[in-house]
């Protein structure tokens, strides 16, 4: 495997399998996996209204007969994470799903909200995230704004206009979280301008924007009982009351040019370097611009870019390293509540980053020393279960070119097929893509 083709399983990939056939012309091949809708979504799956009729059922149990109050949502959780994990080691579409994680990691949300949020993190990814991965920025950004995950975990759920009919009768008022994530992480950021009264004049818009759970109607809802009455202004433009309003901003800020180059930027840090090259970025932000933010031309645009097929230059993160080395091994499964502690472990856990801000997409973010050592460490106790693997044809499948002359030695001079295998594994070309 020449190094171009290896770069671009890596690179824009989730790392190849072993044996797995190599894309005699590795763009066309990429182009292609954005071609159509998502084939993850052909397959049946639980989706909000499930979820939450779940959360239901599980809130009406509570305490009754020692029942844990999120047992069926947890199982539920666990079935999804068992169906992602087979994605993402079988997927003969692997761009499209590193563009699917890239989103799902842009627009962050996460169990540390409280077990109950696992009642819409699967259809979150389903129904908010994927089909529009080769859409509109502004159908994602609309449908994350509209999904009980996000109005869940950053709190919108309760908040309600202070001068609203709830507002006044309850004495409750307004939760900026929302507003402001969406202002400064998933689009215009703060170099914009934006002011913090931009924040609470865009918190009022989202009043009243919440969900419930009742039988038959369930999912999001707007309460024009909990909406801040009147027009409001957020940089400089005027929005009407009412779902008007929000449907308003969204595009608004969706086209902003703040937020074309906030999604070049970080898109270019994803697939070229940490340090994003202006020449990258503004051809990405070109891109956005001239096509009212179309996330297929942007990532075709990506593939296209001389500075995204140099080799190496970025560190894998915890879960993209864990991926890569079981569908190197050839692994078509593995078992969730393993892969879930493999994630913990190594720093990632799955859908649980600390912050809204997501998981670092640099260096600094998952190469410390003792980072870098349970890595080690978690490839050293998988290894016994695939030694019947012949390490070296095992490097020229999965980094063909990439690997290095020392690497090589190093493989070859090993005490036992154990350590060749882990010494591969863990190799400075293998831990980057």
């Amino acid at each position: 495997m020449d190094t171009r083709t290896a770069h671009a399983t890596i690179r824009f990939g989730l790392g190849r399998r072993a044996g797995e056939a190599v894309p005699g012309d590795p763009v066309a091949w990429l182009s292609r996996q954005l071609d159509g809708p998502d084939p993850v979504l052909a397959t049946p799956a639980p989706g909000i209204q499930d979820g939450l009729e779940l959360l239901r059922l599980d809130r009406r149990d509570s305490g009754m007969n020692g029942a844990p109050p999120i047992r069926r949502v947890g199982a539920m959780f666990s079935a999804e994470c068992d169906a992602i994990a087979h994605t993402l080691l079988n997927t003969a579409s692997p761009f499209r799903e590193r563009l699917v994680w890239f989103w799902v990691n842009h627009f962050t949300v996460s169990l540390r909200f409280g077990g109950e949020i696992q009642a819409t993190i699967p259809s979150y990814v389903r129904e908010a995230i994927r089909p529009h991965v080769t859409g509109r920025f502004a159908d994602m950004l609309s449908a994350v704004m509209h999904h009980p995950a996000m109005l869940m975990y950053l709190d919108n759920h309760v908040s309600v206009g202070p001068n609203s009919q709830i507002g006044k009768m309850q004495h409750r008022g307004l939760n900026e979280n929302l507003a402001r994530e969406s202002l400064e992480l998933h689009t215009v950021t703060p170099a914009s301008g934006y002011t913090q009264q931009d924040v609470v004049e865009y918190a009022k818009i989202l009043t009243g924007w919440t969900f419930e759970l009742p039988e038959h109607n369930r999912g999001f809802m707007y309460r024009s009982d909990g909406h801040e009455p009147g027009p409001k202004t957020v940089m400089g433009r005027s929005f009407p009351p009412g779902p008007a309003g929000g449907e308003a901003i969204f595009a608004f800020l969706a086209q902003h040019p703040a937020t074309y180059r906030n999604l070049a930027t970080k898109l270019v840090r994803h697939f070229v370097a940490d340090d994003p090259p202006a020449a990258a970025v503004q051809r990405i932000e070109t891109v956005l611009r001239e096509t009212g933010g179309d996330l297929k031309a942007a990532s075709l645009a990506l593939i296209a870019l001389p500075e995204a097929w140099q080799p190496l230059t970025k560190l894998r993160s915890s879960e993209d390293y864990v991926f890569a080395i079981l569908r190197a091994l050839g692994a078509t499964s593995f078992p969730p509540p393993e892969l879930i502690a493999a994630l913990a472990t190594l720093g990632e856990p799955l859908f649980g980053s600390p912050f809204p801000n997501g998981y670092p997409d640099i260096a600094s973010g998952w190469d410390s020393p003792e980072e870098l050592m349970r890595r080690v460490d978690w490839v050293y106790r998988l290894t016994p279960y695939y030694t019947a693997i012949e390490p070296m044809s095992l490097a020229a499948d999965i980094l063909g070119g990439l690997l290095s002359p020392e690497t090589a030695d190093q493989v070859r001079q090993a005490g036992s097929r154990r350590d060749a295998l882990t010494l591969l594994l863990t190799a400075p070309e293998f831990q980057r893509r």
